[in-house]
């Protein structure tokens, strides 16, 4: 365990932190743990990459630090499935969140970020959650015939018999967009931004 790196010489005082935080609505649910394995069991992500749910826990629980400079911690994409099947209480999905936020926070996780922005971007512009460009080579690999299916959707629909895609009207979205503003999510998007020279 000489690797690991001790956020105090009592290793509860991370779960701890991660207790307290605003985003753990689980309350000592990661205390709790067993190290079952449900989470990873039934974990899409661990299907498909070497994110493991009940590993993340397991090194909490060891105020091991150095999970903040973890790729796989960005692996987790909130379905909250773990957080669904756990016989305890507990959920990885809402760590993982407070984890990448610690990452963040510690100028750890930012270059991370800029994959996402097409995310941010679509929020703001259109009021919607739409896949970002970034994803569509990694996603028509491993999804095969997705391309093809996004490319014909319209035509899909059609035959179907459903209406045409709903957008939201340019009211909702100029509503949308006024909310992130004032909310400080426009703000934290240029900043991310302008941060990645730092990173280049």
């Amino acid at each position: 365990m000489s690797s690991q790196q001790k956020i105090s010489d009592s290793p509860i005082n991370f779960a701890e932190k991660i207790i307290e935080d605003v985003k753990n609505s689980k309350d000592e649910g990661v205390l709790k743990c067993v190290q079952c394995g449900m989470c990873t069991s039934i974990c899409p992500a661990a299907r498909h990459s070497d994110y493991n749910p009940r590993d993340i826990i397991e090194r909490v629980l060891e105020g091991d630090e150095s999970i903040l400079a973890d790729d796989n911690i960005w692996n987790c994409f909130y379905c909250y499935t773990c957080h669904s099947v756990c016989p305890v209480g507990n959920s990885v999905c809402e760590v993982n969140q407070i984890l990448k936020q610690m990452a963040i926070e510690n100028k750890i996780g930012y270059d991370k970020l800029y994959e996402y922005m097409g995310f941010a971007d679509s929020y703001f512009n259109a009021a919607i959650g739409a896949i970002p460009e970034i994803f569509f080579k990694d996603i028509d690999r491993d999804v095969p015939g997705w391309w093809d299916f996004r490319l014909h959707l319209d035509e899909i629909r059609n035959e179907l018999e459903l209406d045409p895609p709903l957008m939201p009207s340019k009211e909702t979205i100029d509503e949308v967009s006024k909310i992130l503003t004032i909310t400080g999510f426009k703000d934290k998007i240029e900043k991310i931004r302008a941060s990645q020279e730092d990173y280049k």
